[in-house]
């Protein structure tokens, strides 16, 4: 069960300010989902930790499963998707961070989108996820580089207490008996970065900074197809996984 500080400290996280900033990303997370959820055709979809909803706002607009379900830990969050009135929408629950509240295999995917990142057990969670669907889409930020120990307090500010490379997450997957079936590394889009960059952050607006930030974006992303998929990780910002569960399981000797 999630601590009860915690609990109450995301209890009234989610308010409509910064709704826009939380709507570009989703708008980016649901494209990496459905891209590496292509072959599949799920009817019943659960999103675990939705947030206020946005992401589930795009699944509902691309029509990405006909009965989607929500979970969230958060009181504010849950009022905010029930808001939305998302015509698949069939039931928004909050839980306890961990126990989810339906019987074994009642869905036919779940996402975890930007959610394993602030998790303190993650197998456990992991664990209940493989109990309630076949398949599993995972996506997590790519907050790991060199030097990342000197930025704790950066992290810890956004809730960010596990780091992960595209490795490490196909490791910790695989190791709970989750085959990958398609994966994706993605960078952030250059609206967003504009949007944190002159909205967010208030600098300063000029031509030259608008430059950079396409030009960079558009080098790591050539380089990327041009050097392959370590190098596509390397420039990555997002790692998005659809896993399928088998029967191995961890077994600690």
């Amino acid at each position: 069960m999630l601590d009860q500080n915690l609990n109450e400290a995301y209890d009234n996280f989610y308010t409509t300010s910064n709704m826009e900033w939380r709507m570009l990303g989703a708008k980016a997370k649901a494209g990496n989902i459905a891209e590496v959820c292509q072959a599949l055709r799920p009817e019943k979809v659960l999103e675990v930790g939705a947030g206020d909803g946005s992401v589930l706002y795009y699944l509902n607009e691309m029509g990405f499963g006909k009965n989607l379900y929500a979970l969230e830990i958060a009181e504010s969050g849950v009022q905010l998707i029930k808001d939305r009135k998302l015509s698949n929408l069939k039931e928004a629950l909050r839980f306890d961070g961990y126990k989810i509240p339906y019987e074994d295999n009642f869905f036919d995917l779940v996402v975890l989108a930007h959610v394993l990142e602030h998790v303190e057990h993650e197998r456990v969670l992991l664990r209940e996820l493989k109990r309630v669907a076949k398949y599993i889409v995972v996506e997590v930020p790519l907050d790991y580089r060199f030097g990342v120990d000197q930025r704790i307090k950066h992290f810890l500010d956004y809730g960010h207490i596990n780091m992960y490379t595209p490795t490490l997450i196909r490791f910790l997957l695989r190791s709970e008996g989750m085959e990958i079936e398609k994966d994706k590394t993605s960078m952030t889009p250059v609206e967003t970065i504009k949007f944190c960059e002159f909205t967010l952050k208030n600098t300063p607006k000029s031509l030259f900074k608008t430059l950079r930030i396409e030009l960079e974006y558009r080098v790591k992303h050539t380089l990327g197809l041009l050097l392959g998929k370590k190098k596509r990780e390397q420039f990555g910002n997002a790692y998005t996984v659809l896993t399928r569960k088998t029967n191995n399981t961890l077994e600690i000797f």
